[in-house]
């Protein structure tokens, strides 16, 4: 590791809200970052910058987030001279204390000092009977075709999953003028009242919930929760064309839509922590497997760091606040702090201030839990793994007549996760089907190892000379 006044070489993986508050910490010490994002502009996907030809108002875009989106996105362009940004840039492996990147089908190798991984998330998925049917796009999928092409994915769309997001993209649809057939909420009213003293942690936020809400009813939009989905129907030739569910007290309905979003909260992108052989560990109330970190974002490996959602969802607030704690705790590592007295100081307020945001995140994981007991109840010609066209039923078989209870052994039997998403978008779902065929905890079953490239590469790629 370097030391003393030599400056390290930093590399910033992502340029969201704490890519860029912790850009803005080693900037304001006289390091220069080089800032990597894959995002054509900053921002994120919580503030993901509308093409520079679009016109809205940030208010229409942002709505309750505008002042803060406009904030991180101020901040990043005053960045602009005193760090080293490269924009469209995929990190497709780390080795050796180096990143490899390609960008326009050109690779480029960086050498590391500190590598601060600000990754943020994607969205958290169950397996639903049609749910391959054209028509049927994530929850951030939804929202980027809104923010960044300024249209929506169908004319009347069908919200559906659990969290928070589910509101905020729900609602973003009905300010623009799109058609929003219902929103369904799995979790129930009961679970959010439940959950309301930790949620108090944070009640500017809680407020800015409950308005969402509100905004949808007002706006005639019918919103249920405590259902369960049945299916997404319609045929290969026409894509989506209605969505069964039970409601809360157990009748089949049915809604006639041409899109279904869905989403249920989010999942950490872990896969560059995992080829930096960070260690994980189970976290059994969202029962998702995260990177270790300490209170300053230092993982296992020394000069690997995690700020954001990409180490623990809890937030845009939360992943500014730690941005700039995890820019503080490479200042300290690297001998760069000048007044030790005012660094401690405002390391512990915000500490505290991460402590008050992870105690309203746990109040969300519990007021929007994640429906592990519908994987119990996905039918076995449902597909999960939609790269590779792999049903339930595939799974379950393969632990049934193969022994194959653990994740990655299932995904050699069957190709789970084998395909371009590297199970993103379908492992923790599998993980709960095995878990259930196997009757074994689902932490037993483990996670999918991430393997490089982390997403594919163009054939034509070309090696650039550092």
């Amino acid at each position: 590791m370097v030391q003393g006044r030599m400056s390290p070489r930093v590399i910033i993986v992502g340029a969201g809200p704490a890519g860029t508050r912790c850009a803005e910490t080693l900037v304001k010490a006289g390091i220069r970052p080089t800032v990597i994002d894959e995002g054509r502009r900053n921002g994120g996907q919580i503030y993901r910058r509308q093409p520079e030809n679009f016109t809205r108002s940030y208010e229409t875009l942002y709505g309750s987030e505008a002042a803060r989106a406009k904030s991180v996105h101020c901040s990043f362009d005053a960045l602009h001279e005193d760090m080293d940004y490269l924009p469209e840039t995929l990190i497709w492996n780390i080795a050796n204390s180096h990143v490899y990147t390609v960008s326009h089908n050109q690779q480029q190798v960086l050498p590391f000092d500190a590598l601060i991984l600000c990754t943020g998330t994607t969205d958290r998925l169950m397996p639903l009977k049609g749910w391959n049917l054209a028509g049927t796009f994530s929850m951030g999928g939804a929202q980027v075709a809104l923010k960044s092409q300024a249209c929506a994915i169908g004319r009347q769309v069908v919200f559906m999953g659990t969290g928070p997001l589910l509101y905020l993209v729900a609602a973003q649809y009905a300010k623009a003028g799109a058609g929003v057939a219902a929103v369904l909420d799995t979790s129930s009213w009961f679970a959010r009242v439940m959950a309301t003293p930790k949620l108090l942690a944070q009640p500017s936020v809680l407020w800015k919930g409950i308005a969402l809400t509100v905004e949808l009813l007002l706006a005639g939009v019918s919103v249920r929760t405590g259902v369960e989905p049945l299916a997404i129907e319609g045929s290969p030739e026409t894509g989506v064309g209605a969505l069964s569910f039970k409601d809360g007290w157990g009748r089949t309905r049915t809604i006639d839509c041409d899109a279904v979003a869905m989403g249920y909260h989010l999942r950490p992108e872990t896969q560059l922590a995992d080829l930096a052989r960070c260690e994980f560990y189970f976290d059994q109330p969202t029962r998702q497997w995260l990177p270790r970190i300490d209170d300053d974002g230092r993982s296992s490996v020394p000069g690997i760091y995690l700020a954001g959602d990409g180490a623990q969802v809890l937030g845009a607030n939360a992943a500014e606040v730690s941005g700039q704690i995890a820019g503080m705790a490479v200042l300290e590592d690297f001998g760069r702090i000048v007044d030790e007295p005012a660094h401690s100081q405002t390391l512990m307020t915000l500490r505290n201030e991460l402590a008050s945001l992870r105690r309203f995140a746990s109040g969300l994981n519990k007021a929007f839990p994640w429906p592990a007991q519908q994987a119990a109840r996905v039918t076995d010609d449902t597909i999960v793994c939609r790269c590779e066209a792999v049903s339930a039923g595939e799974l379950r078989n393969v632990v049934y007549a193969a022994g194959a209870d653990e994740s990655n052994r299932a995904k050699a039997f069957s190709r789970v996760g084998m395909g371009r998403c590297q199970g993103r978008y379908c492992g923790n779902a599998a993980a709960e089907i095995i878990a259930h065929a196997a009757r074994l905890p689902v932490e037993q079953v483990g996670r999918l190892r991430g393997q490089a490239p982390v997403k594919p590469l163009p054939i034509a790629t070309e090696v650039v000379a550092e």
